[in-house]
């Protein structure tokens, strides 16, 4: 393949005079410059490359990876239109298939996609390009030109032809990547007054229904009944306390989601407040918004009425681009190769203009961004490292998470997710009391997907204390020590603070000196020491502070011994725990009885963590003593001094508390009685990540969970609740046991498992049905032959994907066997036009991964949990679901301890429950609408037939050979198009 372009100045290259290419694992299709079609094995399709310019294809990622060919860092040599497609229409979703832009670009594609393709969807890009050129839009394009055209973009020659821009080779100055200049300024409204209570009624949430779906829509009888149950979580509550609670299961193809918008958009309205609608992933969070388009059709409107929140870690950061940005044109400037960024760059800043939040994660950035420009860029530019500066940041009247903020105080419906309001309510009850959370804090919710509650909660009010995390906050406070990162510290976060309150000085360089007892950079490696470290790789820093701030030698750090001890004890544990029958993951070991290394270094920890948090009080009472000492302080600095008592609180006091709670209970175990503990504390190792691992392979720490998370959220949501709806399709497990007609024992299960039991106010339970003939549109199979030997798992996923011909979801337990699985099969099903997706082996996110299914309705699409609970894709796209094997519950040590504790003294039932809402969840996959059909099968002979009440109404499992199984699934589904 040719070398890519110039970095200074390419030849204008015009994709047309190129070759195309649609690269398979199978044969690929090559449209030559001459005009030849040609069919290629992968063999064949390298060897022509040679000989020929490089390509017009797309997603040159996937196309390498087919051809075994290595990848390329950008700029790339290869006309990719998804890089054109960017350029075109930077915030339009678009699956990185030709059949996914070719919907995306409303153009039928044919029935086999074939090179010679490729050029029309080129033509008609530039075609929409050239339409822009003399308008405004098309005068800011040009002005990226220049800077993309020095970046060695290949399009860029192509491009500057279309828009009739003379001077694209021009010197750059980068101005119009200098995107914040140009961004819309928010401005500070009167604050919300607080909502009245006045309820909904049934009838009005119908009537709101029926305008939402349209006057000719049929109203779905079960629709409209949820509506009316979800009425009496807007009720006015009774009491401080005691909001009312409504759990609501609405069967798969109910409509709950417009079911819920209608009374909660109509209670917004009558009372002037926010509802917050949450959902458990981002993915969800995004399906939820395309919903809301029904009510407000009007993109103005909707934009006043909905706004979508997530973590500031998802979005653009202006001053992170900013400094990017500087430090790309000053390697630019001395080197060739330095200015590799600039390309992405701009790209990020023409989406940027034009996206509708800034959200770079799952929001209106194709997903496929990351893995075609780095997912690094990415990391760069997100505020993922907690060091908002707030009013103090020049870009701050611009800022993309500061809009959003501002927005959702005024807007009707909150699209949030349940990570963000769980961390929201655990902050606010950590916060100062007087000092105001960013967002309004709302009193009605709605979780979608609620039967996710209690992984959410576990997650938002579990404590770690472990390297990576201990090392953060080092850098948090200290900033980049000894490295290249632009990481800022507190310090200059807060140095415009201090020249203003000198007084302040000495509690922040109280705390700088405290923090060097974190763990060092390097502490990895030191961690795990490989056989050629000498432990002096971070010997030499140039940190600011140096000369000021005291050093610690590695081997005293009290972070760092604390971790070794946890890791001699997992070590230890470890070895004796593998040899048993029943072993725990060899990640894993209980801290009780520590050993007395443990006990020793968590002393001497916990006596250094509590150096540092007395100087964290202190500044956080300092700052707030200057809130109160000048009531004529301007809006921005009062603003800024919130936001860094908050950010102190959130990132720094709260995390050290938890540790040193932590310690404690190390220092002073618990004695064994019959007490029900509320904690289980363990100690864990995980790998780390590659781009944070400094050197070393794994992380290890000390583990806190709630032995029931639903205790925290409880107690923190109640308070400001006045009412909550969680609706699921699998809010009960639904055993179907003979002393449980009536399922009142499943309703009680999962009132215990949600939390619902500590609330005061007893919740109102409602069920709906689904309105489909799971009868007669599924079929479900347990095969009896397939033995757990990677060859025969193998097999059996690919005789099964060749029956269904595609449109089929493999769920697995293990990453490893999925990975074994792709590996054995992706070649011999792509060779006959059945592609194979797979989760931890494609490098998309799984967003991504999902519009690729949903499009490519002839592919495969194998995935873990993720999988299982993220996928709406109705329609012949998912006409089979596979099981690799029956999903118990992972028997690790936190599983162990809620068991013996939540089970009721059935802890088979409590595994048996816990399974069977896994297989529900999953079947819920299949059925999307009244016409879809669809096989559901697990290749697990062993799984027993007590869990098959997990399968709805109506569905006969029937118990058969694989040979069986194909042959029944063949006369179910009937011949294909083509046999017909």
């Amino acid at each position: 393949m040719s070398a890519p372009a110039s970095h200074t100045s390419p030849a204008h290259l015009s994709p047309f005079d190129a070759p195309a290419l649609v690269a398979r694992r199978g044969h690929s299709s090559l449209l030559t410059p001459d005009g030849e079609l040609l069919t290629l094995t992968v063999a064949e399709t390298r060897q022509r490359l040679l000989t020929l310019p490089a390509p017009l294809l797309i997603h040159g990622p996937s196309a390498m990876r087919a051809l075994d060919l290595p990848q390329h860092p950008q700029p790339v040599p290869w006309f990719d239109l998804l890089e054109l497609f960017l350029f075109v229409h930077p915030a339009r979703t678009v699956a990185p298939t030709a059949r996914g832009m070719a919907i995306a670009l409303e153009v039928e594609p044919p029935h086999v996609i074939t090179a010679d393709f490729l050029p029309r969807l080129c033509e008609i890009l530039l075609d929409q390009l050239h339409a822009k050129a003399q308008t405004p839009e098309g005068y800011a394009l040009k002005g990226l030109l220049p800077s993309l055209t020095r970046a060695g973009w290949v399009w860029a020659g192509e491009i500057a032809h279309v828009l009739g821009a003379q001077n694209a080779a021009s010197s750059p100055t980068h101005e119009a990547i200098r995107v914040w200049r140009r961004l819309p300024k928010w401005e500070d409204e009167a604050q919300r007054p607080p909502p009245s209570a006045h309820p909904v009624e049934p009838r009005a949430a119908r009537e709101r229904l029926r305008h939402i779906l349209g006057e000719n829509a049929e109203i779905r009888p079960g629709q409209a009944d949820f509506s009316s149950v979800a009425t009496a979580a807007f009720e006015p509550r009774e009491a401080v306390g005691t909001p009312n609670v409504v759990l609501a299961e609405a069967g798969t193809g109910t409509g709950k989601t417009l079911g819920y918008i209608a009374p909660a958009s109509l209670w917004a309205e009558r009372n002037d407040g926010a509802v917050w609608l949450s959902t458990y992933t981002r993915h969800l969070q995004k399906q939820l918004e395309k919903e809301l388009h029904r009510l407000y059709p009007d993109r103005a409107l909707r934009r006043q009425k909905v706004v979508v929140r997530k973590g500031r870690e998802n979005y653009l950061c202006l001053l992170n681009m900013e400094d990017m940005l500087n430090a790309t044109m000053s390697r630019a400037a001395s080197s060739p190769e330095g200015g590799k960024n600039l390309l992405p760059l701009a790209l990020i800043a023409r989406w940027a203009e034009t996206s509708q939040d800034g959200d770079l994660m799952g929001g209106d950035l194709p997903g496929w961004f990351g893995e075609v420009f780095g997912q690094g860029i990415l990391h760069s530019i997100a505020d993922r490292r907690g060091e908002c500066i707030h009013a103090s940041c020049p870009h701050y009247q611009t800022c993309f998470v500061e809009h959003g903020i501002r927005r959702a105080k005024h807007a009707d419906l909150v699209v949030a997710n349940h990570a963000l309001i769980m961390a929201q309510a655990s902050w606010n009850a950590a916060t100062p009391e007087g000092i105001p959370d960013e967002d309004s804090t709302p009193s009605r919710y709605v979780f979608d997907e609620g039967h996710h509650v209690p992984d959410a909660a576990d997650s938002a009010f579990s404590t770690v204390l472990c390297g990576l995390e201990a090392a953060e906050l080092r850098r948090w406070l200290l900033g980049a020590e000894g490295s290249r990162s632009r990481a800022r510290g507190l310090l200059r976060r807060i140095e415009d603070l201090l020249e203003r309150v000198p007084a302040l000085d000495g509690p922040v360089h109280a705390v700088l000196a405290a923090a060097h007892t974190l763990p060092a950079p390097g502490w990895s490696e030191r961690l795990n020491p490989s056989p050629s470290a000498d432990g002096t790789a971070d010997s030499e820093t140039d940190d600011l502070l140096s000369g000021i701030l005291p050093s610690i030698p590695h081997e005293n750090n009290p972070s760092e011994a604390f971790l070794r001890a946890l890791n001699a004890q997992l070590r230890n544990r470890r070895h004796t725990q593998e040899r048993g029958q029943n072993a725990y993951p060899p990640t894993e070991c209980d801290l009780f009885p520590a050993e007395q290394g443990i006990i020793d270094t968590a002393q001497t920890l916990a006596s250094a963590l509590h150096t540092l948090r007395r100087p964290l009080q202190h500044l956080s009472n300092q700052l707030a003593a200057q809130l109160d000492a000048d009531p004529e302080m301007d809006a921005a600095t009062r603003q800024r001094i919130e936001a860094m008592i908050r950010s102190l609180y959130r990132r720094a006091t709260l995390r050290v508390s938890g540790w040193i709670s932590m310690l404690d209970a190390v220092c002073h175990p618990p004695e064994p009685t019959s007490h029900i503990p509320q904690y289980v504390d363990f100690i864990r190792t995980e790998p780390l990540p590659r781009n944070r691992s400094g050197g070393g392979t794994h992380d290890v720490g000390l583990h806190r969970h709630w032995l029931d998370p639903t205790i925290p959220f409880a107690a923190a949501i109640q308070t400001a609740a006045h009412g909550l709806l969680l609706t699921s399709a699998t809010l009960r497990d639904q055993s179907g046991t003979a002393f449980d007609q009536d399922g009142t024992r499943d309703w009680q299960a999962a009132e215990l498992r949600l939390g619902a039991t500590h609330f005061i106010k007893p919740p109102i339970r409602a069920s709906v049905l689904s309105p489909f003939n799971y009868a007669n549109q599924t079929r479900a199979y347990v095969v009896t032959d397939v033995s757990t030997e990677p060859a025969s798992l193998a097999w059996a996923f690919q005789a099964l994907f060749e029956a269904s011909g595609g449109g089929a979801l493999g769920l697995f337990t293990a990453i490893k066997r999925l990975r074994d699985v792709h590996q054995r099969i992706h070649e011999r099903l792509e060779e006959q036009g059945i592609p194979l997706y797979a989760q931890h082996v494609d490098a998309m996110d799984n967003a991504t991964l999902v519009d690729i299914f949903r499009t490519e309705i002839h592919s495969c699409l194998l995935g873990t949990d993720a999988m299982r609970d993220g996928v709406d894709v109705p329609g012949e796209a998912l006409r089979m679901v596979v099981f690799e094997k029956t999903p118990w519950p992972r028997p690790d040590i936190l599983h162990r301890e809620r068991r013996r504790v939540l089970a009721d003294g059935h802890p088979s039932d409590y595994d048996d429950r816990l399974t069977r809402m896994k297989l529900r969840q999953a079947f819920g996959r299949l059925i999307r609408h009244g016409t879809d059909r669809g096989v559901f099968v697990i290749l697990d002979r062993r799984m027993p037939s007590r869990l098959l009440t997990a399968f709805p109404t109506g569905v006969s499992v029937h118990r058969m050979s694989l040979t069986e199984t194909l042959t029944d699934i063949q006369a179910f589904f009937g011949p294909s198009p083509e046999a017909a």
